[in-house]
């Protein structure tokens, strides 16, 4: 396999499973016993990730690069 093959399997591997953690974590933030939030933070949240993973799907086709960040 080519170098640039075997990188591009170590940091997918790496990114994707940080990436899954973090979800997860954010995820978290749900549980109303710890904290408290309103529907429409719950929904930017949501619609932010959502997004997010709508620009992954479309990147490997694209030269467009996102740079947007997220707040409540």
């Amino acid at each position: 396999m080519s170098k640039k093959s075997d990188k591009f399997k170590e940091l997918a591997r790496s990114r994707v499973n940080r990436a899954i953690n973090m979800i997860r974590l954010i995820a978290n933030l749900g549980n109303k016993a710890h904290y408290d939030y309103t529907p429409e933070q719950a929904r930017k949240i949501v619609n932010a990730l959502n997004s997010e993973v709508k620009n992954v799907s479309t990147k490997f086709n694209s030269k467009k690069r996102g740079t947007e960040e997220f707040t409540i």
